[in-house]
């Protein structure tokens, strides 16, 4: 199995969140299975011409979102992080519906909000 991962230096999207998408979508789908070892920081910024810095950086954020974990010198790998991203976006989305809720916005104005804000970043 081969990690693919493709660099689109003509996108609006900054390097590192290419990187964290692709990576993120790949272990949600299955393509990268639990336990599969991702290749070193350094290893993985030549392969795709990236700074270090930037391939690092992604890899914080997927280990943030529990998609990832670093097992100190024995390297990164995909972690069993559906429960924890499920969880992770339930949680989100209520605070949502609190927050909106507090501020006095009614049902239907909370689900425009939502879902103006899904389609800025998922497009239409």
């Amino acid at each position: 199995m081969t990690l693919k991962i493709a660099i689109d230096a003509a996108s609006a999207a900054a390097p590192f969140e290419q990187l964290r998408a692709q990576i993120s979508g790949e272990a949600r789908s299955g393509a990268l299975p639990v336990g599969y070892r991702l290749p070193t920081v350094r290893g993985l910024a030549e392969e795709l011409g990236l700074a270090a810095n930037t391939v690092a950086k992604a890899y914080r954020a997927l280990e943030a979102d529990g998609v990832i974990e670093t097992r100190g010198r024995n390297g990164t790998f995909i972690a069993a992080a559906a429960d924890a991203a499920a969880r992770e976006l339930a949680a989100a989305a209520q605070g949502f519906a609190e927050r909106a809720h507090r501020l006095g916005a009614d049902r239907d104005t909370a689900l425009a909000a939502a879902r103006d804000a899904v389609r800025a970043v998922y497009g239409a």
